[in-house]
């Protein structure tokens, strides 16, 4: 799970794909934790993307880091707890202070329930990882 999550906060920005209905809508992201052995990211309730993922929780991540990439694909779940919105912002402060608050009723963390990352490059074999 660490591998996963440094990979991704070495990226910066990562790319979260839903979808509603048959159209796949892309985004950017740029805010990961791990809580509790699982990978977490963080939107705000008002956008689509919470709609989006609250109907229909299989997502997938892409990302791209000095001359790899990794697409993650699984499944996530709103997890409403207090603790679980103060570990995102501790773990991003920098990113996340201006735009939420952990009590500001906007903020809303999702965690991965399963899924499997595949790290990939043009000079080694994929790598995979269970989550």
């Amino acid at each position: 799970m660490n591998e996963i999550v440094e990979y991704l906060k070495s990226c910066g920005t990562f790319y979260l794909a839903t979808s509603e209905g048959n159209q796949p809508h892309v985004r950017p992201f740029g805010a990961v934790c791990e809580f509790e052995g699982k990978l977490y990211i963080v939107t705000n309730n008002q956008k689509k993307v919470y709609q989006q993922m609250l109907k229909n929780p299989k997502v997938e991540i892409c990302g791209m880091y000095k001359g790899t990439w990794m697409r993650l694909e699984g499944e996530v779940q709103l997890d409403e707890r207090r603790e679980a919105r103060v570990a995102m912002m501790e773990a991003n402060r920098a990113a996340l202070q201006s735009m939420y608050t952990v009590d500001d009723g906007l903020m809303v963390v999702f965690a991965f329930t399963k899924g499997t990352a595949t790290i990939y490059s043009f000079t080694a074999d994929p790598k995979v990882i269970q989550l």
